[in-house]
């Protein structure tokens, strides 16, 4: 799967998360840190158009990358802070971009949240 991530800020776990779904055979890019409406919308553009599966988008809170991502067309933002809404979201909601919040995102928690990506392209 083609997986693109956005984030207003540069932290170290925007690249881990990149850098899990590589090692699972997954392409990941990771846009240059822009302003968290900016990166939202165009991570947001991208999935709606096919050019990438899913999106990952990041900023303090979550809050404002999954309200601007969910203003595209087809894009369905959920925002979550663990790995039980993240499966929900996916299975339940066919959520295809993921919004997480930097303030208590760390690699461990990151790694349960991304894991429902990285075992199917499609919801079951």
């Amino acid at each position: 799967m083609r997986f693109l991530i956005g984030t207003d800020e540069a932290r170290p776990v925007v690249e881990w998360i990149a850098s899990r779904l590589r090692e699972r055979g997954h392409q990941a890019r990771v846009l240059p840190v822009g302003a968290w409406g900016k990166v939202a919308t165009e991570v947001a553009h991208s999935v709606a158009r096919g050019d990438s599966d899913q999106g990952v988008v990041c900023c303090w809170t979550g809050t404002g990358v999954s309200i601007a991502a969910n203003k595209v067309k087809g894009v369905r933002a959920a925002l979550c802070a663990d790995a039980a809404t993240a499966t929900g979201a996916r299975k339940w909601n066919d959520a295809n971009v993921l919004a997480l919040s930097l303030r208590t995102l760390s690699e461990p928690v990151a790694g349960e949240i991304i894991a429902p990506r990285l075992s199917s392209s499609k919801p079951s």
